[in-house]
Order: structure tokens, then sequence, then C-alpha cells
């Protein structure tokens, strides 16, 4: 009977979460809080994504080989990936935070004439700065390359 388990899948997941568990700890050191949602969010040190494909992608170079149609496939996504956070997802939040400027300076106006106003921010945390991407993928190459050696 042949095992279900799965070395490269195991290391991307498990990446993704030491991730996710690190910018929480980044963000209490940096803040002096906890904030459950940099858990869940998007953006931050380090790029959790970056980890999760780049430890696919190196799981997939050790135990199919560099050669494989598997590895090329993870490889791609990877890159894409890693392009898309620190690329489009990053511009989408400096765009978040410049809009939600904006709509501050328009509260203002809108409070000094008494009119009722909801504020509704964007979301800033979108992408990654390539700082943040880079380290997220060496952690992931590294915990691909240890899961897939090791188990």
């Amino acid at each position: 009977m042949e095992s279900i388990y799965n070395a490269p899948l195991a290391a991307a997941i498990l990446s993704w979460f030491i991730a996710q568990l690190l910018k929480v700890l980044i963000s209490i050191i940096k803040n002096g809080k906890l904030s459950l949602e940099r858990f869940l969010g998007a953006g931050g040190m380090p790029s959790s994504h970056s980890a999760a494909v780049c430890a696919l992608a190196a799981g997939l170079a050790v135990s199919e080989g560099l050669n494989s149609p598997l590895f090329a496939l993870a490889f791609i996504l990877a890159f894409i990936v890693m392009y898309d956070a620190s690329g489009v997802r990053r511009a989408a939040g400096i765009h978040a935070r410049e809009i939600n400027k904006i709509k501050d300076a328009i509260s203002d106006i809108i409070m000094k004439r008494n009119v009722e106003e909801k504020k509704q921010y964007l979301k800033e945390f979108l992408g990654h700065s390539p700082l943040e991407v880079f380290f997220g993928a060496i952690f992931g190459i590294v915990m691909g390359i240890l899961f897939t050696v090791y188990s």
C-alpha cells in the first residue's frame, strides 16, 4: 500500500503556517500588541505565499528532479506568485493607502460642516516589498529541501 504522505505538499503548508506565525511575532515586536489579523491577512514579513510556493517547488526539485514537469510547473507558479505579491498587490496596497488619506481629508471637511459620514477604509496590507518576498522564498526553499530530504 502506497503512503499518502506528500513531503513537498507538507513543506508548502507548514512553510505558509510558520511564515504567518512569524508575521504575528514580528508585529508584536514592532507594535507592542497582538494582531491576529496578521495571521490571516496578506502582506508583511515574511511573504507566506512566497514561502509556500518555493517550498513546493524546492520539494519537487528534490523528489522529482529539476527536469520534472511537476518542478517546472511549480517553478512557474512560484515566479508568478512572487511577481504578483511584490508588483501588482503591492501597488494596490500603496494606492489604498493614498485613497485612505484622501478619504480622511474629505472626512475632515465633512466634519467641519456637521455632516454625518460612515468611514470605510480600503485594506492597505495587500502585497509585499521585494525583501519580504525574498525572505519568504529563502525560508520556503530551505523548508522544501529539508522536508523532502528528511522524509
